[in-house]
């Protein structure tokens, strides 16, 4: 990934807006089939075939990190998965489950990226906080935001409310840069300390996708070389948008209508 930070045009954020619309409409669509019985794969080609239906593609499907190709079109993932989970026709949802939907599509060469953790059915007094509280997360880092401030702002405002809420912050994965190309700088930790790190400008466009767990922040890549999982097996939720820095503040990119 280039360290180089690349500040968009107003022309290309309205690009940014109309992809991220699009991923966000994608999960409004799947939300109502998230219920006992149904596989993460029948999700992944229900997300597939309306996403070619939009005149875009899923960026996930194909994308390669050192040798391994992601060999499906969302992320789905479920309990104790903190992201990059597998869809498959041998996974599915149970009543009590929570998982975590991840979209990227392309839309006109600019990508749209957002996820959302849903409740399956009756989920326990723990999952429905940790959801929440994950939420919150995301929200209290959107808000910090504005032109000269820092990366750190944002990690600060996501690892104090999930920690005076007895969570813990994710480290090994952090928000990225995003333009026509999926991953790029800067990179957006979850934790840190508030006026450190890069400064905030105008035209910046990235992710916030904190992954908070129920115990340990530790994580375990399992063996497909992509679905990280919590390394006490413990619950993890995740909330992402993408946002753009702007003269008086921030705009959020990834909301439907």
């Amino acid at each position: 990934m280039s360290d180089r930070i690349t500040l968009l045009s107003k022309r290309e954020i309205d690009k940014m807006r109309q992809a991220g619309r699009l991923a966000s409409q994608l999960l409004d669509y799947l939300a109502p089939m998230v219920k006992p019985g149904i596989s993460t794969q029948e999700l992944n080609d229900e997300a597939e075939k309306w996403t070619k239906a939009h005149n875009a593609i899923s960026a996930p499907l194909g994308y390669k990190v050192g040798k391994v190709h992601f060999p499906k079109s969302i992320c789905t993932s479920i309990n104790e998965v903190i992201c990059h989970g597998i869809p498959s026709k041998k996974v599915i949802l149970q009543e009590g489950d929570i998982i975590n939907i991840d979209v990227t599509p392309i839309l006109d060469g600019y990508h749209g990226d957002t996820s959302r953790t849903f409740l399956v059915g009756e989920v326990s007094e723990t999952a429905k906080k940790l959801v929440e509280v994950t939420e919150e997360c995301l929200y209290r880092a959107i808000e910090v935001i504005k032109p000269n401030g820092r990366l750190g702002d944002i990690g600060a405002a996501i690892q104090e409310h999930a920690e005076s809420e007895g969570f813990s912050v994710v480290r090994d994965f952090v928000g990225h840069g995003i333009n026509r190309v999926f991953h790029t700088a800067p990179q957006v930790p979850h934790f840190g300390e508030r006026g450190t790190g890069k400064k905030l400008r105008p035209g910046m466009v990235f992710t916030i996708e904190p992954m908070i767990n129920e115990g340990t922040h530790e994580a375990e890549l399992l063996k497909d070389g992509w679905t990280a999982v919590t390394k006490d097996r413990k619950l993890s939720a995740q909330f992402e948008h993408t946002i753009a820095v702007t003269h008086d503040g921030v705009q959020i990119l990834t909301l439907s209508d």
